[in-house]
């Protein structure tokens, strides 16, 4: 019989699978074995948690009629493994003698699941804290962010604890806080002390200085290692990069005969930090002469100093040949650099042959549906996200709102209020810039209160889309008050307030804020200029747009767009400039399209060019053919010359082609 017991909990402890437990469950019960010693029963406990089958585990551990703290703890264990806290902490307070292990298993349980002040509830009432329990809630509070905490806890315990993992944690909440002064104290208890020094505890420390600024002492922590382990190396390589100390950093490189990948991509990524891109890019190239395989952080950061489309395109070939592609960190990188390029069909490419996504790599694909009009596949994306980011929201908010669809992007800020998603300075600002492009200045205002409860109406993303807000309404003054009451200017700042005089009509005021703009130093974009040539457009300066045309690709590098040539050529013709006007359109990069040519016929109208005109609207129709204006202007040009026949010509045709004039309209009609 003994034999026979030995045998069957051999197998027991081997079994990984329901439906071997359940035949074993079976048979200890049928040969009467199953509760005749309580390690039995443990055994069934432990086998259900290996095989997650908590219910099974319940149903046995409520008919077992002994029980040991063991069982006690494997079942409080199991179910704050399983994510079951409340049922676990039922049965925490159940267990007839709690010992340390009992406590460890459910403070450990609530400090994984983030409910850090349960968790701490737990730790104080603990009568016997055992170094465990201190380990795992000074480890707990510097994890998920709470280093302010870690170092509080850590200086109520015994000075003299020597866990290596603690002292880790410690250092790290130092060096998040950049608290130098109290790390070199937890430094000198660990010398005084005699704490041994493992790789990890060394890596720390010289990630601290080296975080910290201090890196001298950084490097007299690496130089009183007997052997030099590559984390430790790679977090001083860390500290010189930071500090702009390239050479040094070079110099502790070359310490090791044989660098491994993290000690690469350590030097590559602090090249990139510093801007020193083709450097990066050489010691990639040399890290493949050397036989090195990268792994997905090395593609990540190269992928950070493409210059060029190509060069990220032969990176995507490289990931495919060496197959981490497939990698998320890879394929997130890569979506990064084709969305930078503005690659965007490369880039739908690449996410149709993924398999496996993250929140991360799916809120990039929202951008880039987003930015090629695809806003539709963008919305679907974001509904299959499952665990929803703030950048996921922010992503399709601004997707909508870029692809003129107000009323929806407005819908997803209610869905967000709703659901009490905390909202940030680019969830304010893109709802504020889309209910400025329907002119809604109330519910913009009330947007922006709520920027003012949560603290962040100083915010310069934000003040800015207020200025756009009022200037788009016609409260131009109001919104010169905010310009002029902001801290501290950007070219955001400056964009949003000269647009704001451009296209409400005050042209000069737009021009003498370009020259304030100038005299601050403030790089001027294509926005800028957009705003200063709709200045000049509006009060018919003809030279000083032609002067600011000019100097846009020559003083200040900034290429002219479709909508600057198509400023210019209303410019030219408005002010009866046509042969200008039609040179601006021959000789731009772009083709014109009915609405530029439609400037050229207005400025034909209003100037008497009848011959010009009459070419201009035959052109607009072979563009346009439902054009209702090019139709009526032509015939208005004929029958002002008095060719009434060919006037009548024009009308008969658009009636025979059905071509519709479109009514005027206001919004007071509404």
């Amino acid at each position: 019989m003994e034999l026979e017991l030995h045998s069957l909990t051999q197998i027991l402890k081997s079994c990984n699978n329901n439906h071997q437990a359940k035949q074993l469950h079976a048979l200890f019960l049928k040969k009467g074995l199953l509760f005749s010693a309580v390690t039995i029963g443990n055994c069934f406990l432990q086998l259900y948690s290996r095989c997650d089958n908590m219910a099974s585990a319940q149903n046995l551990f409520d008919e077992m009629p002994n029980r040991n703290n063991f069982s006690w703890n494997t079942m409080i264990e199991d179910h704050a493994k399983s994510g079951h806290l409340d049922k676990s902490l039922e049965l925490f307070g159940s267990v007839p003698h709690r010992d340390e292990f009992s406590w460890n298993v459910i403070i450990s349980g609530f400090i994984k699941a983030g409910e850090l002040n349960i968790a701490r509830k737990l730790f104080d009432d603990m009568p016997c804290k055992d170094g465990v329990a201190w380990s795992k809630m000074i480890h707990g509070y510097a994890k998920n962010g709470f280093p302010e905490a870690s170092i509080r806890l850590f200086k109520e315990m015994n000075l003299h604890y020597r866990d290596s993992f603690v002292l880790a944690s410690v250092i790290g909440a130092c060096t998040h806080l950049g608290a130098l002064q109290y790390g070199k104290q937890v430094h000198s208890h660990m010398l005084i002390n005699g704490v041994e020094f493992d790789s990890v505890l060394v890596s720390s420390l010289i990630n601290f200085y080296g975080k910290c600024g201090d890196l001298n002492s950084a490097g007299k922590v690496l130089g009183k290692m007997k052997k030099l382990d590559d984390f430790s190396l790679s977090a001083l390589i860390s500290g010189y990069a930071n500090s702009g100390k390239m050479s040094e950093a070079e110099r502790i490189f070359n310490m090791k005969i044989d660098p491994c990948v993290v000690l690469w991509n350590t030097m590559i990524s602090g090249y990139i930090s510093n801007n020193e891109k083709m450097e990066a890019l050489g010691y990639f190239n040399k890290m493949q002469r050397n036989g090195v395989g990268g792994d997905s952080s090395t593609l990540a950061s190269v992928l950070g100093a493409c210059n060029s489309l190509d060069f990220v395109k032969q990176l995507h070939s490289h990931a495919l040949k060496v197959g981490l592609v497939a990698d998320i960190i890879t394929a997130s990188a890569l979506l990064d650099a084709y969305l930078k390029k503005e690659s965007f069909d490369s880039a739908c490419q690449l996410f149709s042959q993924l398999q496996v996504y993250d929140t991360i790599l799916l809120n990039s694909m929202i951008t880039v549906y987003s930015k090629c009009g695809r806003i539709e596949d963008a919305k679907e994306i974001f509904r299959t996200i499952p665990n929803k980011s703030l950048i996921s929201w922010n992503s399709i908010l601004v997707g909508l709102s870029q692809n003129s669809r107000p009323m929806e992007a407005l819908d997803i800020f209610f869905q967000m209020n709703r659901l009490n998603v905390p909202l940030d300075k680019f969830s304010l600002s893109t709802v504020i810039s889309t209910c400025a492009s329907i002119s809604s200045l109330e519910l913009g205002e009330q947007v922006f209160a709520r920027a003012i409860i949560i603290g962040l109406e100083k915010i310069h993303v934000i003040s800015s889309s207020l200025i756009d807000l009022y200037c788009k309404c016609g409260c131009v003054e109001q919104g010169r008050k905010i310009f002029n009451e902001m801290s501290k200017l950007d070219g955001i700042s400056w964009n949003s307030m000269l647009m704001g005089y451009a296209v409400n009509g005050y042209g000069e005021k737009a021009l003498a804020l370009f020259e304030e703009m100038r005299d601050a130093h403030v790089g001027p974009t294509n926005i800028t200029f957009m705003g200063v040539l709709s200045a000049c457009d509006h009060c018919g300066l003809v030279e000083e747009g032609r002067k600011w045309f000019k100097a846009m690709k020559l003083d200040y590098n900034v290429a002219p767009g479709i909508e600057h040539f198509s400023c210019m050529v209303d410019l030219f013709a408005r002010n009866g400039c046509l042969s200008e006007a039609i040179n601006v359109i021959e000789q731009m990069p772009f083709e014109a399209d009915a609405s530029m040519w439609s400037s050229v016929l207005r400025g034909c109208v209003a100037h008497g060019d009848g011959i010009l005109g009459k070419q201009v609207a035959e052109q607009i129709i072979k563009l346009d053919p439902v054009n209702s204006g090019a139709y009526v202007q032509l015939s208005n040009i004929f029958a002002t010359s008095g060719d009434w026949e060919k006037s009548s010509f024009v009308r008969k045709l658009m009636r025979e082609k059905k071509v519709k004039r479109i009514p005027g309209c206001s919004w007071a009609d509404g």
